[in-house]
């Protein structure tokens, strides 16, 4: 039985509660776009009742991509503010580095296409393994994490992102 996310709407708002995951190959990170959007995002999904982070995201990476993943450690724990349709969004996420079970997984092609399926709605991801040198040539969100993917830090940091006002580290 699948249980449900934990994502909360009322007339306040939504809250999200979301694993992502830092896959690094070959000095390449794995990112997501959805539904043909020129932004990316990091790959990642939505916690169920009663999962840990940790299965979440090997959970998600499966679902997603096909990969067998295994979290080496946490990164980053971001409160992250957006508009989700007209609604305010409060979302708690935290960021694994994550590595792969068996690297004969990756595909050939430098992205692939999945379908999803979030609130009953059908979202198309691409998945494309964009080189590090490369983030400064992208919009990533949440801002401020391409700088973090550049410069991993070995412990854990907490960041807000308000959307419109930018990110704060809070180390």
């Amino acid at each position: 039985m699948n249980k449900q996310d934990i994502l909360f709407k009322n007339e306040d708002g939504v809250f999200s509660y979301r694993i992502g995951g830092i896959l690094i190959h070959e000095g390449k990170v794995l990112l997501q776009q959805c539904n043909e959007e020129k932004d990316y995002a990091i790959p990642g999904g939505h916690v169920s009742f009663g999962e840990t982070s940790k299965d979440t995201i090997v959970r998600e990476f499966k679902e997603e991509t096909g990969f067998d993943v295994k979290p080496e450690r946490l990164l980053w724990i971001g409160e992250v503010f957006f508009p989700w349709d007209t609604k305010p969004c409060h979302q708690i996420c935290m960021y694994f580095l994550i590595t792969l079970c068996d690297e004969t997984q990756i595909q050939s092609a430098s992205s692939f296409f999945v379908v999803d399926e979030l609130e009953r709605q059908r979202i198309n991801l691409k998945f494309s393994w964009i080189p590090l040198a490369d983030l400064k040539y992208i919009e990533l969100y949440p801002l401020g994490t391409k700088e973090k993917l550049m410069n991993l830090s070995d412990n854990i940091e907490h960041f807000v992102y308000i959307e419109n006002q930018g990110s704060e580290s809070n180390g």
